[in-house]
C-alpha cells in the first residue's frame, strides 16, 4: 500500500505483481516492464533475488512485513523529489490477462487514476465530512485494479481506515467485518457467495455496514437479494476493467438502483453498444452488442504491444470485449464476454444467461457454463455447478430446470456437479479450466 503511494509521489510507475506467480510468469512481466527498482517480500527471496540478478534489475529491495518498516521510515527526514509528476505522466503499468497467453501491461496516467476516483465519488459519495470515519475492508489483493480503486484509493479519498486481510478466507472475513466495525465492504460475486454459504454467517453482526459494492464479475440476482436481506445494506453493482481505469459505470447511490444492472456511466464517460459484426453500428436500447466506452480514465495503451493497442483503442473508443445492452433509462446490463459467446447451430448463446438460470435452482450455490465443440451443431453448452451445503440435486434435474426456463438450443447438454469451481488468482471463475473439463467430457 505505502509502496504504491511512494512510487506515485516519486514520479515512478507502480507495477503491482501477483505474489503467487511462478518465476517463469514473473520473468515475462519483469522483462516487459524493465523496472529500475523491484520491491518484494523477503519471504520470496529465494525466487526473486536470482531472478532480479538474471534480468539485470538495478535495485532489488527485500522488505519484511509488519509495522517495523513503517515506524523506521516515519523517523527519516524524507523529501519528495521535484518536479512532481505531471497529470499525463504514467502512474501505473497494470498487467492483466494472465490466464491466456502473454500478460498485457495496461498503462494508466495520473490523470486517469485521479479522475476515476472523482468519477466514482460522483455516483457513490462516501462520508468525507468532519467527524465521519469510514472503515473499509479489502479482502481482494492490491495487485488487482478493483481492489486498488474500491479499497486503497477509496479509503484515501474519504480519509477512512482501510482494513486489509492477507488472504480470502470466509471465516476470517466474517470475523473482520464484525470486529473491525466495517462500514463499507467492496466485494465480488465469489466473495459474497462464499460468505453466504459459511455456517457462521447467520451469527455475525453486520449492523455497522451501510454500503457494499460488487464488481469484477456479474453478480447473480439471487445472491444479491440474499445478501441484502441478511446484511441490511444495499449492494451497488458496477462495471469496468483494468483498461478503463477501472470504473465505467455504477448504480447511483442517489437515484434508481436496478438489480441485475451495473448502472449508469460515471461522469464524463460515454457508453455505446455496437453491432458485433461491424464494430461501428450503434445499436438502440434493448439490443445486445459489444460495449465500447470513452472518457478521461481510459488507458493510454498496452506497453510494447502496438497491435493489441490498436485493436482495443479505435477512434477514441475502448472496445471492451464485453457483450451488453442499455435499457431505455441508460442503465447498462452485462450479458457476457464476447469471446465466451457460444454459437449453437447458428444461434448465439450467452453463458451468463445459463449461469443465472441454474443459480435460480434452490440447490445451486454457484454455476458456470461454457461452450464445447460439437460435430453436429458446431458448439453445445456444458455447465458446471456447486451445490449448497446439504442440498441434493441430480444433473438430470438441473438440465430439466434449464429446459423449463430456456430456449431449447440454450439448454446445456450436460451439467457436472463439482466440489468447487476452479478460480483464477483474482477469484474469478476460471473459464479456461472449465473448457478443458468440457473437452474431456466430450471425448468420454
Amino acid at each position: 500500500m505505502h509502496r504504491t503511494f511512494a512510487a506515485h509521489a516519486a514520479g515512478a510507475q507502480a507495477v503491482p505483481l501477483n505474489p503467487i506467480y511462478t518465476g517463469r510468469e514473473l520473468a515475462a512481466i519483469l522483462e516487459d516492464a524493465a523496472p529500475a527498482v523491484l520491491v518484494y517480500d523477503a519471504a520470496k527471496r529465494d525466487t526473486i533475488a536470482p531472478l532480479a540478478r538474471r534480468l539485470g534489475i538495478p535495485h532489488a529491495i527485500a522488505l519484511t512485513a509488519g509495522r517495523g518498516e513503517l515506524t523506521r521510515w516515519a523517523k527519516q527526514d524524507l523529501v519528495l523529489p521535484d518536479p512532481r509528476p505531471a497529470p499525463d505522466e504514467l502512474a501505473f503499468i497494470q498487467y492483466t490477462g494472465g490466464t491466456t497467453g502473454r500478460a498485457k501491461g495496461v498503462m494508466l496516467t495520473h490523470r486517469a487514476v485521479s479522475t476515476n476516483v472523482s468519477q466514482r465519488e460522483g455516483l457513490l459519495p462516501t462520508g468525507r465530512r468532519l467527524g465521519d470515519s469510514e472503515r473499509i475492508l479489502c479482502v481482494m489483493p492490491l495487485f488487482h485494479t478493483y481492489a486498488l480503486s474500491m479499497g486503497l484509493y477509496l479509503s484515501a479519498y474519504c480519509a477512512g481506515t482501510l482494513v486489509m486481510l492477507p488472504r480470502y478466507h470466509p471465516q476470517e472475513v466474517l470475523q473482520a467485518l464484525a470486529a473491525e466495525r466495517i462500514t463499507i465492504f467492496p466485494g465480488s460475486p465469489t466473495i459474497f457467495t462464499g460468505l453466504l454459504a459459511h455456517e457462521a454467517f447467520a451469527r455475525m453482526d453486520f449492523s455497522r455496514i451501510h454500503t457494499c459494492y460488487s464488481g469484477s464479475a456479474p453478480l447473480p440476482q439471487e445472491t444479491l437479494a440474499r445478501w441484502e436481506r441478511a446484511v441490511g445494506a444495499p449492494v451497488y453493482e458496477g462495471y469496468g476493467q483494468t483498461e478503463s481505469g477501472p470504473v465505467l459505470t455504477f448504480n447511483p447511490m442517489q437515484g434508481a438502483r436496478k438489480p441485475g444492472s451495473v448502472g449508469v456511466p460515471v461522469a464524463g464517460t460515454e457508453i455505446q453498444i455496437v453491432d458485433i459484426d461491424t464494430d461501428t453500428r450503434v445499436l438502440p436500447a434493448g439490443e445486445k452488442g459489444e460495449i465500447r466506452a470513452r472518457g478521461p480514465q481510459i488507458m493510454s495503451g498496452y506497453r510494447n504491444l502496438p497491435q493489441e493497442t490498436a485493436a482495443a483503442l479505435r477512434e477514441g473508443w475502448l472496445y471492451t470485449g464485453d457483450i451488453g445492452e442499455l435499457d431505455a433509462d441508460g442503465y447498462l446490463f452485462i450479458r457476457d464476454r464476447k469471446k465466451d459467446m457460444v454459437i449453437v447451430g447458428g444461434y448465439n448463446v450467452y453463458p451468463r444467461e445459463v449461469d443465472e438460470v441454474l443459480a435460480m435452482h434452490p440447490a445451486v450455490q454457484e454455476a458456470a457454463a461454457v461452450g464445447a465443440a460439437d460435430p453436429y451443431r458446431g458448439e453445445v453448452v456444458r455447465a458446471f455447478v456447486v451445490l449448497r451445503p446439504g442440498a441434493i440435486a441430480t444433473p438430470e434435474e438441473l438440465i430439466a430446470h434449464c429446459a423449463q426456463n430456456l430456449a431449447r438450443y440454450k439448454v446445456p447438454v450436460s451439467v457436472a456437479i463439482l466440489a468447487s469451481l476452479p478460480k483464477t488468482t483474482v477469484n474469478k471463475t476460471d473459464k479456461n479450466a472449465l473448457r478443458e473439463l468440457a473437452r474431456g467430457q466430450a471425448k468420454a
